[in-house]
């Protein structure tokens, strides 16, 4: 089985959430926290592809608590950001648009969901391919070469359930993270689907970051289901 949506933000921002230590220190226990920190000693990540991670597990192991601190923090510094811009009404984050309202109903019930966990081979794989979008500025599942996501996953970890979420425009974890999870314009909430995904026992993820031409940023997570 195989799972792919891709996410387009277009305006560059760089969102940086100085509040972040404070709640993690606040709403979250030390032993969650080392729970979902399984990127924690990944040297092949920078630290906001290792964040991309935890908070992807946080997401998991508590929805609601990660929505009413993580996502509320993103999107008030989201959209004082965005008051720069004369379009600031189509930019920013309503808290009664459907897809926040929807997110919130989501996360109500999602609790102890299995972590993810990291793998170099799978992030040398979304490497790649966040590098081949940027250096040919495009933004789509296929490489240049004509191959799909799962022919890249599949090349490293062959017959196994996979799926590849790709988001443009944020530099940050926690904001391509709560981007993903907003999925505002994907009718489908294709991107949500994948963090939240049960179903297809999609367990190990590979993640990179990179500079891309037009949106500025790239970050590509691969996903894989793989005995642990």
């Amino acid at each position: 089985m195989k799972l792919f949506s891709i996410i387009t933000l277009l305006l560059f921002s760089s969102i940086c959430i100085n509040t972040v230590n404070a709640q993690m220190s606040s709403h979250w226990t030390k032993e969650e926290l080392k729970m979902a920190n399984t990127a924690g000693n990944a040297s092949y990540l920078t630290g906001e592809e290792k964040d991309i991670v935890i908070y992807m597990n946080l997401v998991r192991m508590d929805g609601e608590r990660f929505f009413n601190t993580f996502l509320q923090d993103f999107i008030d510094e989201y959209n004082e950001k965005m008051k720069q811009y004369s379009n600031y009404e189509t930019l920013k984050i309503s808290r009664n648009n459907s897809y926040y309202l929807s997110l919130k109903r989501d996360l109500k019930n999602i609790r102890s969901l299995p972590v993810f966990w990291p793998d170099e081979a799978l992030s040398w794989v979304a490497k790649q391919h966040a590098r081949d979008l940027n250096r040919n500025n495009f933004a789509g599942h296929n490489s240049t070469d004509g191959r799909t996501a799962k022919d890249r996953i599949a090349k490293i970890y062959p017959k196994r359930s996979s799926g590849e979420n790709i988001a443009f425009g944020f530099s940050s974890g926690l904001g391509n993270v709560c981007l993903l999870l907003i999925d505002r314009g994907v009718p489908d909430l294709g991107h949500r689907k994948m963090i939240l995904n049960t179903s297809y026992e999609l367990n190990t993820v590979g993640v990179s970051i990179q500079p891309h031409k037009t949106y500025r940023y790239c970050a590509v997570t691969d996903f894989v289901a793989l005995p642990h």
